[in-house]
C-alpha cells in the first residue's frame, strides 16, 4: 500500500500558496481599481466637491417656489431640513445597518451571495447600502455589460468607502436624498415634496414619508400619480419594515 504521509505537506504548502495568490490578486485588483488603472475612479476633489444637477428655483414676493430653471427640477436641502420620518422610512427600508457599517455591510453581501445567488430568492432583497447608492448616484455606471457591471460594482464599493472617510452619516443622508429621482419629474426630496404634498421636507408625515421612501424602488411603478393602489401597497410595505 502506497504511503502518502510524505505527501501531505506538499499538498499544505501548495494550498496556502493558491489561498495566499488568491488573496493577492483581490488585494492588487482593488488597488489597481482605487487607483483609477481599470478604468474611470473619482479623484478626492471630485468626493468633496461632488456632481449635482442642481436648478435655479424661482420665487415669488412670499418665497414660494413657483417653478426650476435647469435640465433637472432639483433643488438641495440640508439634513437638518429632512424629517426624521423620511429619515428613518429610508433606513428602515434600504439599509436597517445604515449607523453601524462603514460603507459596505457585510452581511448583507452574505444574505445576497446564499440566498439571491445560491437559493435563487429574488425577493431576499439586495446588497447595496445606502452609500453604495449615493456612489452609483454620483458617479453613474459607465458600462452595462455582464463585467463592465461587476467592475462598477467593485467600483462603488471603493468610493462609498472614501464617502463614509469624507462625510457624516448625516451628510450623506443629505446628498442621498438630494440625488435621488421619485419620478414624477422630480429630483432629489425637496421637489418631490413639492409635487407630490405641496409641503417641505422637514413637514411630512410618517405616512407621507412611506410613500415617498416606496417610490425609490421603482418609481414609474409605485407612482401615486399613475398607480395608486401599488403606491399604497408599496407605502404600508415600507410602514411595516418601519415598525419592524
Amino acid at each position: 500500500m502506497k504511503n502518502t504521509a510524505g505527501d501531505r505537506p506538499r499538498y499544505i504548502k501548495i494550498m496556502w500558496r493558491v489561498f495566499a495568490g488568491v488573496w493577492a490578486f483581490i488585494l492588487l485588483f482593488f488597488l489597481f481599481l482605487s487607483m483609477g488603472w481599470l478604468g474611470f475612479m473619482p479623484s478626492f476633489e471630485e468626493l468633496e466637491n461632488p456632481r449635482s444637477l442642481q436648478a435655479s428655483e424661482v420665487l415669488s414676493d412670499d418665497g414660494e417656489v413657483l417653478g426650476y430653471i435647469g435640465l433637472e427640477a432639483r433643488s438641495n436641502v440640508t439634513y437638518d431640513q429632512i424629517s426624521p420620518n423620511l429619515i428613518n422610512a429610508l433606513v428602515a427600508t434600504e439599509d436597517v445597518r445604515f449607523y453601524k457599517h462603514s460603507g459596505i455591510d457585510a452581511r448583507s453581501l452574505f444574505r445576497v451571495l446564499f440566498k439571491t445567488v445560491l437559493g435563487r430568492h429574488g425577493s431576499s432583497g439586495g446588497g447595496s447600502t445606502i452609500t453604495q447608492q449615493l456612489a452609483k448616484n454620483l458617479f453613474p455606471r459607465e458600462h452595462h455589460s455582464a463585467v463592465g457591471t461587476v467592475f462598477s460594482k467593485f467600483k462603488e464599493w471603493i468610493v462609498a468607502v472614501k464617502l463614509e472617510h469624507n462625510y457624516s452619516k448625516q451628510e450623506i443622508l443629505a446628498m442621498y436624498f438630494n440625488t435621488v429621482d421619485f419620478g414624477s419629474n422630480s429630483y432629489g426630496v425637496k421637489t418631490a415634496c413639492k409635487t407630490f404634498f405641496d409641503k417641505y421636507p422637514s413637514e411630512l408625515e410618517v405616512e407621507e414619508a412611506a410613500m415617498l421612501v416606496g417610490l425609490l424602488k421603482a418609481p414609474t411603478t409605485y407612482s401615486p400619480v399613475l398607480h395608486p393602489e401599488a403606491s399604497k401597497e408599496r407605502r404600508n410595505t415600507v410602514l411595516y419594515q418601519m415598525k419592524r
